[in-house]
């Protein structure tokens, strides 16, 4: 009489391991949502950048950059400021492929409007500065 019940739960047990790596299998090549990306909208991707990345406007956006990003980006751009231990979360490294296949106009964008623990700046700084720093950030690589 056991062999019969053991034998009746068989089916109902390769039918749940054969769910079980089905799911698994499925989950396992399936990519994890990226936690905490800020995306611009798209109106300001298509954004164009309207001042020249001459040596003028990287310089005058180096200078920006010095005053208003280097506490929390540092000096290359990394992330690695001297304030940014402070942060609840670390500032963005510029010099990373991800942040620099961004647009400029998704730039511009997130640079005036900010995310906490950054702030905005577009009622700080002017549009010409702001694009002018996205010129200087496109040189730390």
């Amino acid at each position: 009489m056991k062999s019969n019940i053991k034998s009746s739960k068989l089916p109902g047990a390769i039918a749940t391991c054969t769910i079980a790596a089905a799911f698994t299998f499925l989950f396992a090549f399936t990519p994890a949502p990226q936690a905490n990306v800020w995306t611009a909208p798209a109106t300001a991707d298509k954004e164009k950048n309207p001042i020249a990345a001459d040596a003028a406007s990287i310089e005058a956006g180096k200078d920006v950059y010095k005053k208003k990003c280097y506490d929390c980006h540092g000096k290359k751009g990394k992330g690695d400021g001297p304030k940014s231990s402070e942060l609840d979360k670390a500032p963005q490294d510029f010099t990373k492929g991800d942040f620099q296949k961004q647009t400029d106009g998704s730039l511009f964008w997130k640079i005036g409007e900010g995310k906490k623990p950054m702030p905005g700046f577009k009622h700080e700084l002017s549009k010409d500065q702001r694009w002018q720093v996205i010129n200087y950030i496109r040189t730390l690589k």
